[in-house]
């Protein structure tokens, strides 16, 4: 056990006990985003008239006259990543990832922040009055919608084989693994919405896909919050008292 904290802590030692402090709490903020943001989209498809969960994107509920909800879900959930890649950056000292894990997943928290900013343009008959379809037009703030959401995307499923990575060369096969998988399956969800359909089969894929990518970002905020607050431990206690 002692070996397996300073093979994987190899530098943590050092912290003071506030820095400790200050690192863990921007730590949980990667367990709180993805509950906060799926629970305010599911209170919304459940609220507001003509929206299907198995059809459309959560992006359109950005629009109509309570879109600014989902534009402040985007806003706050985009500062918590953020928050938790300043969290990472500051557990990450050594080793593989230490530069490109925390970035790759600010990149996301501010593609989040961007898709509030720059909202989705109504579509699929929602919000009601829409018609049915997508637009004939794509607006300028739709478009950097797409394009944001899409390098947001893309930078999380980096994030996921970047940080795994790192667990490999930690020797956690555990947290390697679901990393990749992650990764891989986040992909397939994200080509299948890309290309454009709204069937029920794809919607419910990508919605699968995202629920394991904020999984992913809380088992890695949880294995990190853990491993700092080990390493925090006096001398005597990691080492069984001998």
């Amino acid at each position: 056990m002692v070996t397996q904290i300073q093979a994987t802590r190899p530098t943590n030692d050092c912290l003071s006990p506030r820095a400790a402090r200050v690192t863990r709490s921007l730590l949980g903020y990667g367990v709180l985003a993805g509950p906060f943001y799926v629970l305010v989209v599911l209170g919304q498809a459940l609220l507001r008239p003509g929206f299907d969960l198995a059809h459309d994107d959560a992006s359109l509920l950005s629009n109509g006259a309570f879109g600014w909800i989902q534009i402040a879900n985007f806003l706050l959930t985009g500062a918590m990543v953020l928050a938790f890649a300043a969290g990472l950056r500051r557990a990450f000292e050594t080793g593989r990832a230490r530069t490109w894990g925390p970035l790759l997943v600010a990149i996301y928290g501010l593609g989040l922040v961007g898709a509030g900013v720059f909202s989705a343009d109504p579509m699929n008959g929602f919000p009601i009055g829409t018609p049915a379809g997508r637009p004939a037009v794509i607006t300028t703030h739709g478009m950097l919608h797409i394009v944001v959401a899409g390098l947001a995307f893309l930078a999380l499923i980096a994030a996921c084989l970047v940080i795994a990575r790192r667990y490999a060369a930690q020797h956690l096969a555990g947290h390697a693994r679901f990393s990749v998988a992650t990764g891989i399956i986040f992909l397939l969800a994200f080509v299948g919405v890309a290309s454009g359909s709204s069937s029920a089969l794809i919607v419910l894929a990508f919605w699968i896909g995202l629920l394991l990518a904020w999984s992913w970002m809380a088992s890695v905020a949880i294995h990190e919050y853990r491993a700092l607050g080990a390493a925090a431990q006096p001398a005597e206690i990691r080492d069984g008292g001998r």
